[in-house]
């Protein structure tokens, strides 16, 4: 068993796949300049144009719009978005654990 990761040909992308990103996409745009939370949790480098560069882009672009970060090590942003943002460095069991 290993991960659905694009490191070879066994990625899923099939029709379902393609619907869930319409999906997503549609839900982007029905929020696109309202109040919104990208919360990341637990997402590093290893794919960051998945995730965490969009959630970025997007945070830039809607100043009503709030990135949070948890992630233990990597709990970063940009500076232009500094502002907007809530980044916790810390395991993500713990802070759960917390609440």
């Amino acid at each position: 068993m290993t991960m659905n990761l694009r490191a070879d040909n066994t990625f899923v992308q099939d029709e379902c796949w393609y619907r869930a990103a319409e999906r997503y996409e549609e839900l982007l745009r029905r929020h696109e300049n309202l109040h919104i939370l990208f919360l990341e949790l637990g997402v590093g480098y290893n794919t960051p144009a998945i995730i965490k560069y969009p959630f970025w882009q997007m945070t830039v672009k809607n100043p009503k719009a709030v990135y949070a970060c948890l992630n233990y090590g990597e709990a970063v942003c940009p500076k232009e978005i500094e502002s907007q943002s809530i980044c916790i460095n810390s395991d993500i069991k713990k802070v759960i654990d917390i609440l």
